[in-house]
């Protein structure tokens, strides 16, 4: 059988749009309850967190380098919250950590 990519981009347009329609159709009023509320507000954020921690931890090719890389962030997100000085303090920290366990 021969594939016919028009099958495949037709079957991801109705996947899109079921994803899309279903909430419209299914929640009519709006949500009043509290857990509820707090789930869906929080989803986006726990998506982003379970989809970057796999390749947070495969970065540098290096498990310690990486969590290394990826506790230096934590400790100076905690501190300072700046994006760009943890960028910069997350890398650091993983690449002398990389070069310190390369010289061993």
């Amino acid at each position: 059988m021969k594939n016919n990519i028009y099958i495949y981009i037709l079957v991801m347009a109705g996947v899109t749009y079921l994803i899309r329609l279903l909430p419209l159709t299914i929640f009519r009023k709006e949500i009043k309850n509290r857990f509820v509320r707090s789930f869906l507000h929080y989803m986006p954020y726990v998506t982003l967190s379970v989809m970057t921690f796999p390749a947070i931890l495969s970065a540098t090719g290096n498990v310690t380098s990486s969590t290394i890389g990826f506790v230096a962030a934590l400790i100076i997100a905690w501190i300072d919250g700046n994006l760009f000085k943890v960028a910069i303090g997350a890398c650091g920290a993983a690449l002398i950590s990389q070069l310190i366990i390369n010289l061993i």
